[in-house]
């Protein structure tokens, strides 16, 4: 029965994200979202268990529509400092590897967290190893690993906490 209730719940999820992608949608790429979507979650494919992992309480819904928005306004701050930098040479850029800690969990919360992290222009997440990851900065201002994981991390963690515990 377990199986089945993680099955659904990553059909759910997965048809949720199809029909936001596809919205105004027509009868025929529906009915392809929702096919692709059972398969997905029917076939025994390597990894699946991590569906396993998706809950969805209202809490944890409203947290994920919520870390939407604030992602959306990351990714759009941080273009907009990119391109300053492109724009005008004489913002400093000093690029490095720096170490950050999570506090997530979950396997799929740390991918996540790296997600987001990637989708940031001006970082991308080079390597996970256990609750650290190795992310590439444009522009290190933090001289120590709790500065780093301050700047870096903090604004989507809290969110993905509650998301995925």
């Amino acid at each position: 029965m377990e199986a089945f209730a993680y099955r659904l719940k990553a059909f759910l999820v997965l048809a949720g994200v199809w029909l936001i992608l596809i919205y105004p949608f027509s009868l025929q790429e529906l009915y392809t979202g929702i096919a692709i979507s059972l398969l997905l979650v029917i076939l025994p494919l390597p990894g699946n268990r991590v569906f396993a992992e998706i809950g969805l309480a209202p809490k944890r819904v409203f947290f994920a529509v919520v870390y939407v928005l604030v992602l959306i306004i990351e990714i759009f701050r941080a273009n907009i400092d990119v391109a300053l930098r492109v724009v005008k040479p004489v913002l400093p850029i000093k690029p490095g590897i720096v170490k950050v800690q999570t506090r997530l969990k979950t396997k799929l919360g740390r991918l996540a967290l790296a997600n987001s992290i990637t989708l940031t222009p001006g970082t991308i997440t080079v390597e996970i190893k256990g609750d650290e990851l190795y992310i590439h900065w444009i522009y290190i201002d933090a001289e120590d690993a709790d500065t780093a994981t301050q700047k870096i991390v903090s604004q989507f963690e809290k969110y993905l906490e509650v998301i995925f515990g």
